[in-house]
């Protein structure tokens, strides 16, 4: 099992959590991204940096992931896709999605979106904090746990 993360718009905060339960439970970290990450020394945790583009990032994702890893990702097609191959998906905001969840979730997420575009509802998800970091810290402990 590898962790594999979209590392881009990943917080900062939920990355230096990754890191410290990379190296506890000795489990490979992969941050994949279209920009230079700064990651710690060490032999569990790897970048892998991707060209620039429209779904670069979670395309290699999706190509380079095996049933039964672990992705953390905010994209919920993204979420999707990795789902249909055998694989967990968490946000960094704690959100665990599943086969009973992701598709409702994907419709939730083409109306708003379709909602945006016509300029009927703005703005995104409230900011990221303490509150979040911490949802996220204890699912990925109890999925961990679950799947090691």
């Amino acid at each position: 099992m590898q962790i594999w993360v979209d590392a881009d718009a990943c917080p900062k905060a939920v990355k230096e959590v990754l890191f410290k339960v990379a190296e506890r439970r000795k489990v490979q970290l992969i941050l994949v991204a279209n920009s230079f990450l700064r990651v710690p020394n060490s032999s569990f945790i790897q970048t892998v940096h991707v060209a620039q583009g429209f779904n670069v990032a979670d395309d290699h994702i999706a190509e380079s992931i095996t049933s039964g890893d672990l992705v953390i990702t905010a994209d919920i097609p993204l979420a999707a896709e990795v789902i249909d191959k055998g694989c967990e998906v968490l946000t960094p905001r704690g959100d665990h999605f599943t086969e009973d969840n992701i598709q409702a979730t994907l419709t939730v997420r083409n109306l708003k979106e379709e909602l945006r575009s016509a300029g009927m509802i703005a703005g995104g998800p409230p900011p990221f904090g303490p509150k979040e970091k911490q949802n996220f810290t204890n699912l990925l402990d109890r999925r961990l746990t679950a799947m090691m």
